[in-house]
């Protein structure tokens, strides 16, 4: 299978080291604007590849058969409308696009798209946490009650042209970051979300930081609480200035008569029981290949996996555009929320 990244900075760049180590699969061109970003990714990528400036000659080359479109947020409603023009697979990272319009937009237009689309929301694919929400669907809590799920962990890197710096061009860190977690939250109750509440703030990091004489505009911290349709509650504690944490994200299920958290980077799952009261541990294994691969516990490597799958075997996306939306939507609604100190209905986003 013939890849094309689009955008190969470091979330490119991860691609391009996953993509390096599955059999059958190889990258054939990249396109990014600066410089730079293309020397990287022709220096990561194995082979001869084709190098472009500009996407759209990518696009038109006839020299890949799936995309993969890893460039700044705010791009993605551009880059999409050009590739809805064609019949090529696609893996979008995430965020789908940064505003409720746009990513209604892209989602309709999925709809009808040729080829595989795929948002790539990487943590449903870490190892750990696959083998989490497997347990928790499987009735290992019995019934599920309440699903929290925590980051805790460095500020934002910086980017070309500091354009993660602002909630124009990022969607908000509530889209931008957490729209992973909410997807999460949505893959482990299997419901859909009523009501969300949030409160949240810019306490720590970027302060001093001035961009063309504007100061950053990005939350560094959150706590972020939904209600499901069937009941089941779920949190989001977000902190981006918690570099001294012992795991980066821990993820907690409890029902009726279990809970089971899952530890990352420590790739522990933590089993516990009501009755009779104990605690079991397992360790679950990722291959190191696969570990040094990107930034994700793997998630990147396996993910691809399951979208060559889908691609090779004509079935269904597992993380569809329109996941891609609402988890969008959930961004921007903890967002209004903070904003105005309120619980918002979901409905207002007509979801």
């Amino acid at each position: 299978m013939r890849y094309g990244i689009i955008g190969s900075g470091m979330m490119g760049i991860e691609h391009i080291m996953n993509i390096n180590i599955i059999p059958g699969a190889r990258v054939t061109a990249i396109a990014d604007p600066h410089q730079g970003s293309r020397d990287w990714g022709r220096a990561t990528a194995e082979g001869e590849i084709a190098v472009h400036e500009d996407y759209r000659d990518m696009l038109a080359s006839g020299a890949v058969d799936a995309v993969i479109v890893a460039t700044p947020n705010y791009t993605h409603a551009a880059v999409l409308d050009d590739i809805f023009e064609t019949s090529l697979h696609v893996l979008c990272e995430k965020p789908l696009c940064t505003t409720l319009e746009d990513a209604r937009k892209a989602a309709a237009r999925a709809e009808t798209h040729k080829g595989v689309f795929w948002v790539g929301m990487e943590y449903r694919y870490m190892p750990p946490v696959t083998r989490f929400v497997e347990e928790v669907h499987g009735g290992r809590t019995g019934r599920l009650k309440m699903f929290a799920i925590r980051e805790h962990r460095f500020p934002f890197l910086k980017k070309i042209g500091d354009w993660n710096r602002f909630s124009r061009n990022t969607g908000g860190t509530l889209v931008e970051k957490s729209c992973h977690y909410f997807d999460m939250m949505r893959h482990v109750v299997q419901s859909e979300p009523v009501r969300i509440y949030a409160s949240g703030g810019q306490d720590v990091n970027h302060l001093d930081e001035h961009y063309d004489g504007a100061v950053p505009d990005i939350l560094d911290n959150a706590f972020v609480i939904v209600d499901f349709a069937n009941g089941v509650r779920a949190m989001h504690d977000l902190c981006m200035f918690a570099e001294g944490s012992r795991n980066q994200e821990e993820m907690s299920a409890v029902g009726d008569t279990g809970k089971i958290e899952c530890l990352i980077p420590e790739s522990n799952l933590v089993f516990g029981t009501r009755q009779p009261k104990k605690v079991d541990v397992e360790h679950v294994a990722v291959r190191d290949d696969v570990l040094k691969a990107g930034y994700h516990h793997g998630a990147s490597y396996y993910q691809h996996l399951a979208f060559q799958r889908a691609i090779r075997e004509n079935g269904p996306a597992q993380v569809t555009a329109d996941d891609g939306l609402r988890a969008v939507a959930m961004g921007l609604a903890a967002h209004r929320s903070i904003d105005e100190g309120r619980p918002v209905p979901m409905s207002e986003f007509g979801l």
